[in-house]
């Protein structure tokens, strides 16, 4: 069984900085990809970034060059670094990570509970 668990979400002023982190524990042989998705009031949740194993990155347009993932492989822990924030990046911000148990398994997908992002106007 793998766990994540999300913070860093907050209430922050137009312009601000928030960092989120999604740290996994468990049973994990190794991850593969690691992404972050939101989820506004009324929306669809949609894909924000991702970041591969092999360290490739995508970004949805409207947060390029404001938004970075990261990860920390040694702490089984992703990270987006938010700069720049918009009213319109208001969201519940989910991890999702792509991790095996074992090495003959094939990855599964691994949600972490969402973590509040509020930008104030």
């Amino acid at each position: 069984q793998v766990q994540l668990v999300e913070s860093g979400g907050g209430l922050v002023q137009t312009g601000g900085s928030l960092r989120l982190s999604c740290t996994a524990s468990g049973s994990i042989f190794s991850i593969d990809n690691m992404a972050w998705y939101r989820q506004a009031p009324g929306k669809q949740r949609e894909l924000v970034s991702r970041l591969t194993r092999r360290g490739s990155t995508m970004y949805k347009d409207s947060v390029k060059g404001r938004f970075t993932i990261s990860r920390d492989i040694a702490k089984n822990t992703v990270y987006l670094q938010m700069n720049t924030l918009e009213p319109e990046d208001t969201a519940v911000y989910y991890c999702k990570l792509d991790a095996r148990t074992t090495a003959w398994t094939p990855p599964i997908e691994y949600w972490g509970q969402g973590t509040q992002v509020t930008v104030s106007s």
